[in-house]
């Protein structure tokens, strides 16, 4: 069988890599882990088809930019950037310029206006046809396809092939799209109804993976929790808890990973897969976004701070050394002093590990755009910085702690700042710096023992 066949793919592969082969491409990723997973697909395609990648986008003769559009900076960088590209589309005239992701599938004609030098503007679901729409391009001229809203598992591609960028760490999506009606967020719009993948596509790329040398997954949907209430398989819906314990037993995998999970549907059986299943890493990533229930309420969360502090409880309590971390919103319309004040005491007792924090941006189509009282934006500023310095004094307390223990740690490289220091991750999530130079890929034992407010010093035991 035909590698097209296999992938599910037209089956013209061999005519394209002729047209194709020694013409290279550049891609610039924006936005979420999503994106990313979503870019190593796109060149995987492309290399399938014969192109060679290149690290500036200037010496390319096709760039793909996947975009994001959860916050307004990465729009403005988006235009920012294509208008440099106009600029090398002049110089090389023969160069395909190609925009997909969520700015794409939200904004089609406004690119258009803003970027007519564009060739191709492509959905969230249509990666898969970004060489065909290239084919057209060089037949028809510019083209633009966006998906339409579907709710079937055949419409999400199973196996695509992927141009990873690490060869021991692996994405794993599992689910695309999202039911939640959250009010600042634009994912549903961008991305569709949730879809999710069949477990036995989704065990089978994992053993794939494993076979060649990955050994650790990050399983990826906009909320993992749901997996599976979609499907129907004789009678019965997979739960998430299930997946999590068929992929700890894949061989080869030794160290599982999954974001982002919602609050309101996280349950004990999930908890429970995570301590059971060895693979599965001791680390929940629980988005809290504001700890007042008025600000909750207005945001469509389904939950109230005091039912959240009970779900982190639960967690804690069945995970042996569960490291958390969490997402917060800042200056989210309406919010007063009172609001900011309940979202900082959440915060004190909740002591999570790390976090990650935003301004409130204001997204067109969301209901929270169109809401009134909008917060000045040097209140949200000062509100901002106090959040930050409080969860970082939290942070850096709670990598204190952890002087003296023994972190598995897996290996990622040479740090950035001296070669001659390997980084590392715990299972936790934590980076951890050691003396030495290891291959990427390879699991340590270190024993801890320097704290700093946002990585970690260890030995090798």
């Amino acid at each position: 069988m035909s590698e097209s066949a296999i992938l599910g793919l037209p089956v013209v592969r061999e005519s394209r890599v002729q047209r194709r082969a020694g013409n290279s491409y550049f891609i610039r990723t924006f936005g979420c882990q999503m994106n990313e997973h979503d870019s190593e697909r796109i060149a995987g395609l492309l290399e399938a088809d014969g192109m060679v990648r290149t690290d500036a986008a200037a010496d390319a003769d096709v760039v793909v930019l996947n975009t994001c559009t959860i916050r307004e900076n990465a729009d403005q960088r988006l235009y920012g950037y294509l208008g440099s590209l106009k600029a090398d589309k002049q110089k090389k005239p023969g160069m395909r310029i190609v925009i997909g992701g969520c700015t794409a599938q939200k904004d089609k004609e406004i690119v258009r206006e803003r970027a007519p030098w564009v060739d191709v503007v492509f959905g969230t679901h249509n990666i898969h046809r970004v060489v065909d729409l290239l084919d057209r391009v060089d037949e028809w001229g510019p083209v633009t396809e966006i998906w339409e809203e579907s709710s079937s598992p055949d419409d999400v591609p199973s196996f695509l092939p992927t141009r990873r960028e690490s060869e021991h760490s692996a994405w794993v999506t599992i689910t695309t799209g999202c039911n939640n009606s959250c009010t600042f967020c634009i994912v549903p719009i961008v991305r569709g109804p949730e879809i999710s993948r069949r477990p036995g596509d989704v065990i089978r790329e994992i053993q794939r993976l494993g076979d060649e040398g990955v050994v650790e997954i990050t399983l990826l949907g906009q909320n993992v929790n749901s997996y599976g209430r979609d499907l129907d398989l004789n009678g019965r819906q997979p739960l998430f808890a299930d997946l999590l314990r068929r992929a700890g037993e894949v061989e080869g995998i030794d160290r599982i990973r999954y974001t982002s999970p919602h609050p309101k549907d996280i349950q004990e059986d999930v908890a429970r897969a995570m301590a059971e299943t060895t693979a599965v890493a001791s680390q929940l990533h629980l988005p809290l976004q504001s700890g007042s229930d008025r600000v909750l309420s207005s945001m469509h969360r389904g939950y109230t701070a005091k039912r959240f502090l009970e779900k982190l409880a639960m967690a804690r309590e069945v995970v042996a050394d569960l490291s958390v971390s969490t997402d917060i919103i800042v200056g989210f319309p309406g919010e007063t002093d009172d609001d900011f004040d309940a979202t900082l005491a959440v915060v004190e007792g909740a002591r999570f590990d790390s976090a990650y924090m935003f301004q409130f941006s204001p997204r067109p189509g969301t209901p929270a755009a169109d809401m009134p009282d909008h917060v000045p934006p040097a209140v949200v500023q000062e509100r901002f910085d106090r959040l930050v310095a409080m969860q970082n004094a939290i942070t850096y307390e709670q990598n204190q702690e952890r002087v003296g223990m023994i972190e598995r740690v897996l290996t990622e490289g040479p740090s950035r700042r001296n070669p001659q220091v390997a980084t590392t991750r715990s299972e936790g999530n934590r980076i951890v710096h050691v003396e030495g130079i290891y291959e990427p890929g390879r699991f340590l034992d270190l024993k801890i023992t320097r704290a700093a407010p946002h990585y970690l010093e260890g030995t090798l035991v």
